[in-house]
């Protein structure tokens, strides 16, 4: 079995979600760049991999792929960088912050010959591809409507001054909403033809989209509701028997920790929490990720994935459809990866999907801004 040789470009957060699953034997991850040292030294001890100071370094390693997971503002310029290397790309929701961002990337893997994934978002979850599945056998009919509820600590983890600043990426509709949008367009099958939104920024010491709702309508009838809030207050994970959104069992009494966290240095506190520092914990993941209260209404079901299954609520059947528990999470990022790397097979999550996605983001803020429906006009239908 070929294995592919994978380089990290940023050892924060997202990166300290994805080291289970980069623990896969199809992957060997052997370079990684960030500009913090602890960083680097951690990751050599737990790789062996090879310490990089900028995205030529990592791009000169004899690497494969390049996961890109980077500060927000910086996707574009290193997914380009990448390409003039022509290393594939995997490279962290949201995919940029504006459509010419995305095309320019798009642009530079087509330039370069190179795959370009977007992921992980939770539309990567296995039990939102069951579901698929199951709206593709056809038994319960086509989809009509879709509800996506999540309401989680999102606003009160600690965050660096630009997470908390729109404009530069941060807020809970490019980080939050690009895994909500990726979902329902996967499971609705058709392109988003309009969006209309309100968002709510209710904590002046945090100036950014904290909530949102929206209402998608697409151009095959059926019409999607999506409602965020980040606000620390209610935990939708209430609802999936307290398994978090990657997979891991909640202390439901943890209710505040988040907010009273937050009392002190809050860079401090992210910088010891981060991978490398003297707080981090590496992550443990014991069921399928999910994000928050999904429901699927079909013409003869209603489909709700679950951290274990998918519920089936039919005409005259309420039952699960089980699916075995993760052996590597986030595994089907790798299958994606891999089988376009290694196969040839074209991803689903590619560059024009994820720009799809993130057209229907930057609407959602439009529409907040302007109080009107925002039509699209660069989205992609999901391939056959």
């Amino acid at each position: 079995m070929k294995k592919l040789k994978i380089g990290i470009a940023g050892l924060g957060r997202a990166f300290a979600v994805m080291i289970p699953t980069f623990r896969d034997p199809r992957i060997e991850v052997v370079a990684a760049a960030d500009p913090r040292p602890e960083a680097l030294q951690q990751f050599k001890r737990d790789f062996g991999g090879q310490a990089c100071s900028s995205m030529e370094a990592l791009c000169k390693t004899g690497i494969d792929a390049v996961y890109i997971a980077t500060p927000h503002q910086f996707h574009a310029q290193h997914c380009e960088v990448a390409c003039s290397y022509k290393k594939h790309v995997l490279v962290e929701k949201p995919m940029a912050l504006s459509l010419a961002e995305c095309r320019g990337m798009i642009a530079a893997a087509k330039k370069a010959g190179v795959h370009l994934i977007v992921g992980h978002s939770h539309s990567f979850d296995a039990p939102v591809l069951r579901a698929r599945k199951l709206i593709d056998g056809g038994r319960y009919g086509a989809v009509k409507m879709i509800t996506a509820v999540n309401f989680t600590d999102f606003l009160y983890r600690p965050r660096r001054p630009e997470e908390l600043d729109t404009a530069r990426g941060g807020g809970a509709v490019f980080n939050q909403a690009a895994h909500q949008v990726d979902i329902v367009r996967l499971l609705a099958g058709g392109k988003t033809k309009s969006v209309r939104s309100m968002t709510g920024a209710w904590d002046s010491a945090r100036p950014t989209e904290g909530a949102y709702s929206a209402l998608l309508v697409f151009e095959n009838g059926v019409f999607a509701s999506l409602t965020y809030s980040g606000y620390a207050h209610f935990d939708s994970d209430e609802f999936t028997g307290w398994i978090g959104e990657m997979g891991q069992k909640k202390d439901r009494s943890s209710y505040g920790t988040a907010r009273k966290s937050l009392r002190g240095d809050e860079l401090d506190l992210k910088t010891k929490k981060n991978y490398g520092g003297p707080a981090f914990k590496s992550p443990r993941f014991k069921h399928h990720q999910h994000f928050g209260v999904l429901i699927v209404s079909c013409e003869k079901a209603d489909l709700r994935p679950l951290p274990e299954g998918v519920m089936v609520y039919a005409d005259g059947e309420k039952r699960l459809d089980p699916l075995p528990a993760p052996r590597i999470p986030r595994a089907e990022v790798v299958d994606e990866l891999y089988d376009a790397v290694v196969s040839g097979k074209p991803p689903l999550h590619s560059g024009p999907w994820a720009m799809a996605t993130m057209e229907v983001c930057l609407a959602m803020l439009r529409s907040a801004r302007e109080g009107k429906d925002i039509p699209l006009a660069n989205q992609t239908a999901l391939p056959t």
